[in-house]
């Protein structure tokens, strides 16, 4: 999902800024409420975790150009079950920044847009994720169904802000349509993978017992309050 150097011009990248702002100062307002739910300690250790994890998904994992962008096995949606939106969020920006400072600083221009396109979605998906999980159900105990709804969410959703970079980068005309069709298609095949994915690591942790209680989950996991 990392937007090609030259796709948005500098001249365009005022937009991203502001983007970014908006979605970081979103994930401050999740971070203040966890902290006030969970703890200090609990938000920083998992967001260890997924900084961890995020860094590599982007550098260690497989991954390759496809048209405008990149194909990234990112495991948003995993990421969020067993750690939380608010530590997810975190994850991402750091684990990204930590990626392009480390080993693709040609990225950074592009920091504010690839940042948009990763958090927007999660926060989109956060919210989908109470509408199709019941109160009472908790996450080690979803579905397929509700597994690949939530990933289908996050995944076109960068997807669909990929599309919006480029044809705010370069217009529509038709290379620019060809590549985002490229990579829309190649992204879209995470959506295979990671239900099966998460329901894994879910009965990973299903079996983990001792982690109910533990600090360095998700309440939700278990289905604690």
């Amino acid at each position: 999902m990392h937007i090609e150097p030259g796709v948005v011009d500098v001249a365009k990248m005022t937009l991203s800024y502001g983007t970014a702002i908006a979605a970081v100062g979103f994930a401050g307002k999740l971070t203040l409420e966890t902290i006030k739910k969970d703890g200090v300690l609990s938000l920083a250790l998992r967001s260890l975790f997924t900084t961890i994890a995020v860094f590599c998904y982007f550098q260690v994992l497989p991954h390759h150009p496809a048209g405008v962008s990149e194909v990234h096995l990112i495991m948003g949606s995993t990421l969020f079950l067993i750690f939380g939106v608010a530590s997810t969020a975190i994850g991402l920006g750091l684990g990204l920044a930590l990626q392009g400072f480390l080993f693709a600083p040609l990225d950074l221009p592009q920091y504010g847009i690839n940042l948009t396109t990763l958090l927007v979605p999660l926060f989109a998906m956060s919210l989908l994720a109470k509408k199709i999980i019941p109160a009472k159900t908790a996450y080690k105990d979803i579905e397929y169904k509700q597994a690949l709804a939530l990933s289908t969410a996050y995944q076109g959703g960068i997807v669909t802000w990929v599309a919006f970079w480029a044809f705010y980068g370069q217009g529509f005309g038709a290379e620019t349509l060809a590549g985002v069709a490229l990579f829309g298609t190649a992204y879209m095949s995470v959506i295979i993978i990671e239900p099966l994915v998460d329901l894994a690591a879910l009965a990973i942790a299903k079996s983990f017992h001792d982690l109910k209680g533990s600090i360095a989950v998700e309440k939700r996991l278990f289905l604690e309050t």
